[in-house]
């Protein structure tokens, strides 16, 4: 398996950007039905934001640059995905240090750290109908994949479906987390944008960090 160096994480967050920009619309709507309608706007905004400070000035190390994409997301991102999503990309910059690349099995266990910050910062647990639906099972087909003895490319591609499925279920959910949370039974029967977003995450993973090159999984 090969490492992965500043240049790969660079493509990860300039194709999650992009399939963001992509699903604008459509996460838009997501939260119209439970939320405040603003999770397209504002994740645009965020990862926009967050390629242009990493694009023109690329860090060090990957550690350096998943560091500054937390810090520019926290900063420009409206509502709970801001301070999630930061979280995530802080706590996995953290876990992966100042080394100038990292091995898949370095970069799946920072993963599970960038999901356990969101965890800690957002107290919701797998359940709840939040990002955490998509992430937590995302990292744990990486792991399992890894553990397996399958490659790299394998345990991403098994972590994109895995948070695709996430996604998918939290359709039926009731939300117990969130501006959802307060439509109560309502809030059943709807996707939940920030899980759907999350997907976009782990697509644009396996896009680049694994060279899937299939794209992203549905976002209805």
């Amino acid at each position: 398996m090969g490492q992965v160096s500043t240049d790969d994480l660079l493509a990860w967050v300039r194709a999650f950007a992009r399939l963001v920009a992509e699903h604008r619309d459509a996460l838009t709507e997501l939260d119209a039905a439970i939320g405040d309608a603003d999770h397209g706007a504002n994740m645009h905004r965020g990862t926009t934001a967050a390629l242009a400070a990493v694009d023109g000035a690329v860090p060090a190390s990957p550690g350096a640059l998943a560091k500054k994409v937390g810090t520019t997301l926290v900063s420009t991102v409206g509502g709970a995905s801001g301070p999630l999503y930061g979280t995530f990309f802080l706590r996995l910059g953290t876990a992966l240090g100042d080394a100038a690349t990292a091995a898949p099995a370095d970069v799946a266990a920072a993963l599970r750290a960038g999901v356990e910050g969101v965890v800690t910062r957002g107290r919701a647990e797998a359940g709840d109908k939040t990002m955490v639906d998509a992430l937590a099972p995302a990292v744990a087909a990486c792991e399992e994949a890894l553990a397996a003895g399958r490659t790299w490319e394998e345990a991403l591609a098994a972590a994109a479906d895995a948070a695709a499925a996430g996604r998918d279920a939290t359709t039926p959910l009731v939300a117990r987390k969130g501006r959802a949370s307060y439509l109560g039974e309502r809030s059943a029967g709807h996707q939940d944008p920030g899980a759907t977003s999350a997907a976009l995450l782990l697509a644009a993973a396996a896009e680049t960090l694994g060279g899937r090159g299939a794209g992203a999984p549905d976002s209805r």
